[in-house]
């Protein structure tokens, strides 16, 4: 297959194109730094891949590239974990709802349309809350980040005009060596200085990365897959259970918590995000038979930091 990806130098993007490139698919990486996706990605290493520039956010000649492309993955949004300031929440936002819409009318111009678009999404769709449980087919939240995954994902609802398959992921916090979520929590432990973050008693719903990268080769592999799936794993913890079993896999203390003040001093409105969280299944994605190499967290972390 030719497959387009955009975000294809991120944390998941990266482990993405070298999982397509094992299976000897042609890939199109949309980049806004053609220098470090090359530097990524070597024509050396990777024959069947090439980079084009692209300005998500405005209409130009990139768009034709996608035409003939048999699937297009859309990934890319500025980072979450950034303080929030007026200016930072505005990049998050047109990121996601403008780079959807820009990817949307290549599809809507190409003369040879792909059969299917996976476009992600968060699970900040569904608010925060230490009580609730949520599924594929709960409510959106009220906070920021829901506004923002629902002006995102409605972007993408638009392909289905022009006969084109439509899957959303909602993501969670990717657990992946050098970087994310668990890329900044390894230091402090690794030193002894590890422990819960806030309350500790919020939902962490977590995924790793090689299950998302599965979830989303499945949405690009079987017709049958469409609509909204859930990419965490079926086993949420709570950030205390969450730090205790990383202590242990690391033998390293967990007890030194983490005040909420030093998070919102770092990341502003971000913190809440980590603060308080939300307890994600994936119901429909399972129904689905996609199986998760990593379901519980101890062997995931095992795996990732071995």
């Amino acid at each position: 297959m030719k497959i387009a990806i955009t975000g294809a130098t991120g944390l998941v993007g990266t482990r993405l194109v070298s999982k397509l490139k094992e299976n000897n698919h042609q890939i199109v990486v949309f980049t806004r730094n053609s220098a470090k996706a090359q530097k990524i990605f070597p024509a050396s290493n990777f024959p069947n891949l090439e980079v084009v520039q692209y300005t998500p956010q405005e209409s130009g000649a990139w768009q034709d590239r996608v035409s003939g492309c048999d699937a297009v993955i859309n990934l890319a949004g500025e980072p979450i974990s950034e303080r929030w300031t007026a200016q930072h929440k505005k990049a998050i936002l047109e990121s996601r709802q403008l780079g959807t819409r820009k990817i949307v009318e290549a599809i809507a111009k190409a003369e040879s349309k792909p059969q299917v678009l996976v476009s992600g999404s968060a699970i900040g769709y569904y608010g925060t809350s230490e009580t609730a449980t949520f599924d594929e087919t709960s409510s959106p939240g009220k906070d920021f980040l829901a506004e923002v995954c629902q002006k995102w994902e409605a972007e993408a609802e638009a392909v289905k005009e022009y006969g084109v398959r439509l899957v959303i992921v909602r993501i969670g916090i990717v657990l992946a060596n050098g970087g994310g979520a668990l890329g900044k929590m390894l230091t402090p432990f690794q030193v002894g200085a590890g422990g819960p973050i806030g309350t500790g008693r919020q939902w962490f719903s977590w995924i790793h990365r090689d299950d998302l990268v599965n979830i989303i080769i499945e949405a690009i592999n079987r017709s049958d897959l469409t609509g909204v799936y859930n990419a965490t794993s079926p086993n949420p913890v709570k950030m205390n259970a969450f730090c205790q079993t990383l202590g242990e896999v690391l033998n390293r203390p967990s007890w030194l918590p983490v005040p909420e003040f030093v998070l919102e001093l770092l990341l502003g409105d971000g913190a809440v995000v980590v603060l308080e969280g939300q307890q994600v299944l994936p119901k429909k994605t399972q129904s689905q038979n996609i199986k998760y190499q990593y379901p519980e967290l101890r062997s995931a972390i095992r795996e990732i930091v071995k």
